[in-house]
C-alpha cells in the first residue's frame, strides 16, 4: 500500500481548527472569539472592482503578479516606509501563507534549522517540518511582554540555521517588537548570512507606537510579507505580497509558478482597488480594534485577570487559573457558550493561556468575556459541574 512521506506524516492538526469545528457544530449559539477573521465587510469599491474585472473576463496573468498591482504596492511601500521597492522585488502571492511558504522553500532544506517564535502562528512550524527542516523555537514570554530576546536568538544560531522568522505585530500575542530589538535581530541575520522572513501582515493594525518595516533595515537579508486579508477585511480573496531580496526573487517566482501559476486576476483587480482607493476604512477598522482591545483588557482586569495589553494586531493572550491547561479550557469554554483558541495551538510556551480574537463586536466581546469570567470562577473553585461540556461540544 502506498504511504505518506515521513515529513507529511509529522504535520499536526490545527488546534485552532479543532475549536472552530466545535463552535460550528454546536447546537447552541457560541460567541466566537477564537478565529482571526475581521467581522467587517470588504469595502464596497473593492467588491465592485472584482465584479468589473470578472465581467471583462479572467485569464492567466504574470506569475509574480499583474504589473499594475506590483507598481501600486511598490509605491505604497515607498510612501509608507521610505524604502526602495522596485517592482522586480515585489511579488503577489496566494495570501501571505504562500509567500512565507515559498520563501522558506527557497532557502531551507532537509536537515536545516529555522528559528521560529513561540508562541506563533502554527504554519511556520508546519512549513519547516514539511521541508524536512528542524523548527527551533525562541521564546516569547509574558514577563517580557511577549517580545523576543535577541540574545536568546543569537544563542540558538548554529551552522545549520538558514532562516529566522519574525512576526510583528504578533499573532497570537498582539505584541509589537521594539525597533531596537528588531535591529538587533537583523544584525544577527547579516552577521550570520541568514534570511529573515518577516511576517508583517498586521502592519496597519498598530495601537501603540509604530510599525518597523524590517526589509528597510537590510534589503539583502530580509523578506517582508504583507496581506490584504486583515488590512482590508479580505480574508477570502486570498491576496498577499512580499518585498524580497533581489537575489531570491527569481527563485521565489519559479516556486510560485509551480504552486499556483498565478493569483486570480479578479482578486488582483480587487486588491488594486483596495491599495489605490480610499484608505479611511483602514483607519476605521484599526480604531474599532483599538476600542475592542481596551474593552477586553478593562473587562478582564476588572475580573481579576492580569493580562499583557496587546500593542497591535487584534489578539490578546489571556492567562488561565493555575494548573489549567489551555486545550482543556478551550474545550470546556465551548460548552460554556464562548470559543477561544488554546495557547497550545501556537507552540510550547503558552500552555496556560488562551488567545482571544478581537475580530467581533464589542457587545460580543463583553458577553463572551462575561461567560469566560464565570467559567474561570468555577474553575478556580474546582467546580466540575460549572466546567462540564455540553453534549454538542464533545
Amino acid at each position: 500500500m502506498p504511504h505518506v512521506t515521513p515529513n507529511a506524516g509529522r504535520l499536526p492538526h490545527s488546534g485552532i481548527r479543532e475549536i472552530v469545528d466545535l463552535a460550528l457544530n454546536s447546537t447552541t449559539p457560541i460567541i466566537r472569539l477564537e478565529i482571526g477573521e475581521p467581522d467587517f465587510p470588504t469595502p464596497a469599491h473593492v467588491v465592485e472592482a472584482a465584479f468589473d474585472a470578472a465581467r471583462r473576463g479572467s485569464s492567466y496573468v504574470q506569475t509574480p503578479g499583474m504589473p499594475i498591482l506590483r507598481e501600486a504596492l511598490s509605491a505604497r511601500l515607498t510612501r509608507t516606509y521610505g524604502v526602495d521597492a522596485p517592482i522586480e522585488r515585489v511579488l503577489i502571492t496566494h495570501g501571505a501563507v504562500q509567500a512565507v511558504d515559498a520563501l522558506m522553500a527557497a532557502v531551507v532544506g532537509p536537515g536545516d534549522e529555522v528559528l521560529i517564535p513561540d508562541p506563533s502562528w502554527p504554519n511556520y512550524e508546519m512549513q519547516a517540518t514539511l521541508l524536512g527542516a528542524t523548527p527551533v523555537h525562541y521564546a516569547l514570554r509574558a514577563e517580557d511582554g511577549f517580545h523576543p530576546d535577541a540574545g536568546e536568538i543569537a544563542a540558538l544560531i548554529t551552522p545549520r540555521t538558514r532562516a529566522i522568522v519574525l512576526n510583528s505585530p504578533s499573532n497570537p500575542t498582539g505584541a509589537v517588537t521594539p525597533p531596537e530589538t528588531v535591529a538587533a535581530i537583523v544584525e544577527l541575520a547579516v552577521r550570520h548570512d541568514l534570511l529573515i522572513i518577516s511576517d508583517e501582515v498586521y502592519d496597519e493594525i498598530v495601537f501603540d507606537g509604530g510599525h518597523t518595516h524590517v526589509a528597510a533595515l537590510a534589503p539583502d537579508h530580509v523578506a517582508s510579507v504583507f496581506s490584504f486579508s486583515k488590512t482590508y477585511a479580505m480574508t477570502g480573496w486570498r491576496v498577499g505580497y512580499a518585498l524580497v531580496p533581489s537575489w531570491i526573487a527569481d527563485t521565489v517566482v519559479r516556486i510560485l509558478e509551480l504552486e499556483t501559476s498565478c493569483v486570480s486576476s479578479v482578486t488582483q483587480a480587487a486588491a488594486l482597488a483596495a491599495a489605490t482607493g480610499p484608505q479611511d476604512v483602514v483607519t476605521q477598522m484599526r480604531e474599532a480594534y483599538r476600542s475592542r482591545r481596551d474593552v477586553a483588557v478593562d473587562t478582564l482586569r476588572a475580573g481579576g485577570v492580569d493580562l499583557i495589553r496587546p500593542e497591535g494586531a487584534f489578539y490578546a493572550m489571556v492567562p488561565l487559573p493555575d494548573g489549567v491547561e489551555s486545550r482543556t479550557a478551550a474545550l470546556e469554554l465551548v460548552g460554556a457558550g464562548v470559543s477561544f483558541a488554546p495557547g497550545s495551538a501556537f507552540g510550547r510556551n503558552a500552555p496556560h493561556h488562551l488567545r482571544i480574537s478581537l475580530a467581533t463586536s464589542e457587545a460580543g466581546i463583553r458577553e463572551g468575556l462575561r461567560r469566560f469570567l464565570a467559567w474561570r470562577e468555577d474553575a478556580a473553585l474546582g467546580d466540575p459541574a460549572g466546567r462540564a461540556l455540553d453534549g454538542a461540544s464533545r
